[in-house]
């Protein structure tokens, strides 16, 4: 049985932060990771970031994954276990674990959910076509593994994934065919959608996919127009050639954990799903358990690692370490937050908070 003060459950931005903010102010730290390298989302993300330089803005998302991992890595109170998977939360406050196929025993004083979040699938005839894949899963595949799915895409969503993958694509040499979108308006940012369409991509509005086809392999797939009770218009279908679908339909929080160790969970679609009740100090109804990133609601991986931040230093003031500026930096991180979710992008964020936890959560 290993004891730990906080334990830290998924390696991405939150986690890290989460690691790295607790820290800071003395508590000693085990950063759990399933994959073999942590930086979650940010190891296959090429393209510059927005917002300010708390946020890191202008630099790529591989470069503050590996900045985020030295941080933790340098710091002689954190320990990190990569290929490493945890397997349960109990009763009695013990964390299962799975790494070099042992079965581990954690004993943590305090733990941190930052387990991210899985892409969403979409419904139509044949869809397990092999050729289909998730964004997220080709953005690997490019990124990552420096292999390019097919040649010729067609890319199902136009939210800021949809747009960026779809960029990366056509820098990578594959022909993006089209992309698709079943809102009446794009979801991106526009000037991921600008590069793209200035590459000659058309972006289809109101439109999703009927059906796909193909032998053995995706060759193709139906598309037709949507009504404005997103229902299918007849005579609007049209036929696009293409050896990959990737579906960029949206993220669902990762809460299996969470459902598990009893936390009181809300339906709130603004936050993409089922999600746990949680203090502005991101503590959820399970005392000693909190949660940072997707987890807790998905939004972009800047405000992700803001919260990391925010439930390291909560959890370490709880423990009893750096009362005066960790309360400092827990007021600092609420009010970051609060300019990340400002303006027309956060405002499906803020009315999820208000659904989740009132006014004050939503505030923070």
């Amino acid at each position: 049985m290993k004891e730990i003060e906080i334990l830290v459950i998924g390696g991405g931005p939150a986690g890290l932060c989460a690691a790295a903010a607790a820290a800071e102010l003395g508590a000693h730290v085990l950063v759990l990771e399933r994959d073999s390298k942590p930086g979650g989302q940010l190891v296959k993300q090429t393209h510059k970031f927005f917002g300010s330089k708390k946020q890191y803005a202008g630099d790529r998302g591989i470069h503050i994954g590996d900045f985020l991992l030295e941080q933790v890595t340098e710091s002689p109170l954190v320990e990190v276990w990569a290929d490493t998977t945890a397997l349960g939360i109990y009763e009695d406050g013990v964390v299962t674990a799975e790494k070099d196929n042992q079965h581990l025993k954690i004993k943590p004083a305090r733990i941190i959910a930052a387990t991210g979040a899985s892409e969403k699938a979409l419904m139509f005839p044949n869809n397990d076509l092999p050729g289909i894949y998730g964004a997220g899963a080709v953005q690997t595949l490019m990124n990552v593994a420096g292999v390019v799915p097919g040649k010729r895409v067609l890319m199902v969503g136009a939210g800021n994934i949809g747009l960026i993958v779809s960029y990366q694509l056509l820098q990578a040499g594959v022909e993006v065919a089209a992309i698709i979108e079943g809102a009446p308006t794009i979801g991106g940012y526009l000037v991921h959608a600008s590069k793209v369409r200035r590459a000659g991509v058309p972006i289809m509005t109101s439109f999703t996919v009927k059906e796909a086809y193909g032998k053995e392999t995706l060759e193709g797939a139906i598309v037709c127009q949507l009504d404005e009770k997103w229902q299918p218009i007849p005579g609007t279908e049209q036929d696009i050639k293409a050896d990959v679908m990737c579906l960029a339909v949206g993220l669902s929080p990762l809460t299996e954990l969470l459902w598990q160790a009893d936390c009181k969970m809300k339906y709130v679609g603004e936050l993409s799903g089922h999600v746990p009740v949680r203090s502005r100090f991101m503590e959820t109804t399970r005392q000693g358990l909190y949660v940072a990133g997707d987890v807790s609601g998905v939004e972009e991986a800047s405000a992700a690692m803001v919260e990391g931040r925010l439930a390291g230093v909560s959890a370490a003031l709880s423990l009893g370490y750096g009362k005066d500026v960790g309360c400092k930096m827990q007021a600092d991180a609420m009010e970051e937050l609060k300019e990340l979710r400002s303006g027309p992008t956060g405002e499906k964020t803020m009315q999820g908070l208000w659904k989740l936890t009132g006014k004050e959560g939503a505030i923070c």
